[in-house]
């Protein structure tokens, strides 16, 4: 037995996340291999929920804007004209095959555009 006590869910040990008690009798931690019988998970219910951000907090929406520039994926990036968050970014394959992308950003505030090769 463990010297911690803690959450049915995570490993007594490791801390790892725990599987759920299956067919066999006793529940392995696939991190540091410590056993608990599946008899202690007896009555007891596990529930998780997962909590989704709002559509609005998640993304900055450019349904105002038709320019073709600023269509694409928004990420956070801060413009280096107007300090502000929000550039839009694509990609583009510019030199030969064997080296990266180029990538580039345009401000949804300020539309200055910037690139970057990988």
């Amino acid at each position: 037995m463990s010297c911690f006590d803690g959450n049915p869910n995570f490993c007594p040990e490791c801390g790892s996340v725990l599987p759920l008690p299956g067919i066999h009798d006793t529940v392995l931690c696939p991190r540091c291999s410590f056993c608990i019988p599946v008899a202690e998970f007896a009555g007891q219910e596990i529930r998780s929920t997962v909590v989704f951000n709002p559509v609005e907090q998640s993304a900055v929406t450019l349904d105002d804007v038709e320019d073709s520039d600023l269509k694409g994926p928004v990420i956070d990036r801060r413009c280096s004209r107007c300090n502000k968050e929000g550039m839009v970014y694509h990609t583009r394959q510019m030199r030969s095959a064997d080296e990266g992308q180029t990538v580039f950003f345009t401000c949804i505030h300020c539309r200055y555009q910037e690139k970057e090769d990988s």
